[in-house]
């Protein structure tokens, strides 16, 4: 029928093959997070966003969840580092 022309049953077969979407993007804006300290801001102004009605409980969860797995990149990164400048010192000392 979609081959037909029947817009009804086209539109039908286009929603099984591209469901639509169903959140919507958010504006809100966010401290930079350049550190894993930076995440207790995010969420404060996450937190601050979900008390004004600027995002519903639901989307708030979804952006904290988002900090916290950067946050959580930004230590193992953070770590790293640590470690490399730690191995690099020790290379310099005596046995």
């Amino acid at each position: 029928m979609a081959l037909a022309g029947d817009t009804t049953a086209l539109r039908l077969c286009l929603e099984r093959l591209l469901p639509p979407r169903r959140d919507t993007p958010i504006a809100l804006d966010l401290p930079p997070l350049h550190s894993a300290r930076d995440a207790a801001q995010a969420v404060g102004a996450v937190v601050a966003a979900v008390g004004r009605g600027d995002l519903t409980p639901l989307e708030g969860k979804a952006v904290v969840d988002l900090i916290d797995s950067y946050r959580r990149i930004l230590e193992v990164t953070e770590l790293e580092e640590r470690v490399a400048e730690l191995e690099e010192a020790l290379r310099g000392r005596p046995a």
